[in-house]
């Protein structure tokens, strides 16, 4: 049973300058550990940031009914053979599925999530 869609669009030069401008204090506040050092290791980290960031948008959207869920509370990672998949740091919405996809180009980054119920 399909429980929430998401998807959002963000041009990459937004998250681009969001970084020049708060450095550390931006990544650290949107992205845990462990998406920052996915990101930092391509030589352009932006897109990946942008394609994170337009994820946890999309989940935001497609969960709807938690305003207590933060940034860090949604980690996008990739499983073993480079799937992007999305984690609920908190313990949260263990009883659901939340498959997303994920593209970018060189202006913009979008993703859709759909959540579904086991």
């Amino acid at each position: 049973m399909i429980y929430g869609v998401g998807t959002d669009i963000i041009e990459i030069d937004r998250i681009a300058s969001a970084i020049e401008k708060w450095g550390d204090s931006f990544l650290g506040h949107i992205f845990t550990e462990h998406e920052i050092k996915y990101c930092q290791q391509y030589k352009k980290p932006a897109q990946h940031y942008a394609v994170r960031f337009a994820a946890k948008e999309a989940v935001f959207k497609a969960i709807s009914d938690n305003p207590h869920i933060t940034w860090k509370d949604i980690e996008i990672v990739n499983d073993n053979h480079g799937k992007p998949v999305c984690r609920m740091t908190n313990g949260t919405y263990h009883d659901r599925n939340i498959l997303i996809s994920l593209s970018h180009s060189k202006y913009y980054a979008v993703a859709h999530a759909i959540i579904t119920k086991e």
